[in-house]
């Protein structure tokens, strides 16, 4: 029964399954179907990627998108979001997404992965590319500056590359921040020599 289960993952064109998937997919009960799961994890047949997340070994997930849809609303901001722009030169060890549930976090596939907790009057500014919610460059700036205005983050902006950016989305977002952070962001903007403007 396992190996027909198995033969059905595999024709589903799914990058990882939820418990609840599998619930459709299983033709027993509940409880035995957590027994099939935790001996299929033994084996090596399936792999537990995080708590009632499951992967085939012969699949390459995605890990982005697995992370961005365990824990929902979010979409990858911050470090994350900057790099893959090539706004930040580094790579960050860890993903960061930004989120309206509470602050998290966790380990997915031995990645960390953190979302972190914004107001939802500023869970805006992003978009949907290859199946993964993603911050727009210039809200991945914002929600930076937001978080180090806080105080809840520590990252060199010296090196941050602003010649792609939108210059009248970025002043248009930033008007939709605590005022503290607008503080921070005309002092951001001098200091990186950009240019002048009331926000």
């Amino acid at each position: 029964m396992s190996e027909e289960f198995l033969e059905n993952l595999r024709n589903i064109e799914k990058d990882f399954f939820s418990f609840l998937d599998l619930k459709k997919i299983w033709k027993g009960k509940e409880n035995s179907l957590k027994v099939v799961l935790s001996r299929l994890v033994k084996k090596g047949k399936i792999q537990r990627i995080y708590k009632n997340f499951y992967v085939l070994p012969e699949k390459i997930p995605n890990l982005e998108k697995i992370a961005n849809q365990i824990y929902f609303p979010s979409y990858l901001s911050f470090e994350s979001a900057l790099s893959k722009y090539g706004i930040l030169s580094q790579i960050p060890y860890t993903l960061t997404f930004a989120t309206s549930l509470k602050t998290k976090t966790i380990k997915v596939l031995d990645k960390k992965v953190e979302y972190r907790k914004i107001k939802k009057e500023l869970f805006f500014g992003f978009k949907k590319e290859k199946e993964i919610f993603i911050a727009l460059p210039e809200k991945a700036i914002l929600d930076t500056l937001y978080f180090i205005s806080m105080g809840k983050l520590d990252l060199n902006l010296k090196n941050l590359d602003l010649s792609k950016i939108k210059k009248e989305r970025l002043i248009s977002f930033s008007k939709r921040f605590p005022q503290k952070t607008k503080t921070y962001f005309i002092l951001f903007l001098i200091f990186k020599n950009y240019y002048m403007i009331k926000v």
